[in-house]
């Protein structure tokens, strides 16, 4: 009988390393799939209306209140990833959390999968969404805006 019950564990083991291996692959395929670019995603920009565009990301809640990040339309990584463009000391953001990209003179946000998710102006973002200057961006305990 206890050369059974070492078998089950054996076997009970082995099962539950193989599903941590499948869950760890997965999550490297999620960095690895939303690291990817965020244009491919965006929807094509709008004719006709010439507005002007947000210049500069600021913090206005949290730990980072009042940090400024000048825009330049390169995307903007947002997340707990040390080579984030905006690093956040936040217990609810995830590594890769969010992507802010520019498209057609419009700055889209999109959430790269987070556990707790992202939000703008208390919508969750589920798609990329066009971000206007002003509006809050919660992620975690962090609150963002795009300013002129």
């Amino acid at each position: 009988m206890p050369e059974l019950v070492l078998q089950l564990t054996r076997a009970g083991f082995l099962a539950l390393l193989w599903l941590f291996i499948v869950a760890a692959l997965r999550v490297v395929r999620s960095d690895l799939s939303a690291a990817s670019g965020l244009r491919a995603s965006l929807p094509l920009p709008r004719r006709g209306s010439r507005k002007r565009a947000a210049r500069q990301l600021v913090v206005t809640g949290g730990a980072l209140t009042g940090t400024r990040i000048s825009l330049d339309g390169r995307p903007i990584l947002i997340g707990r990833a040390d080579d984030s463009t905006l690093v956040l000391d936040d217990d609810y953001a995830s590594t890769r959390h969010a992507r802010l990209g520019y498209s057609g003179g419009d700055w889209f946000l999109e959430d790269l999968g987070s556990t707790n998710g992202t939000y703008l102006d208390r919508a969750k973002v589920t798609a990329p969404t066009r971000v206007p200057p002003g509006t809050p961006i919660r992620i975690g305990k962090t609150v963002i805006e795009l300013r002129s």
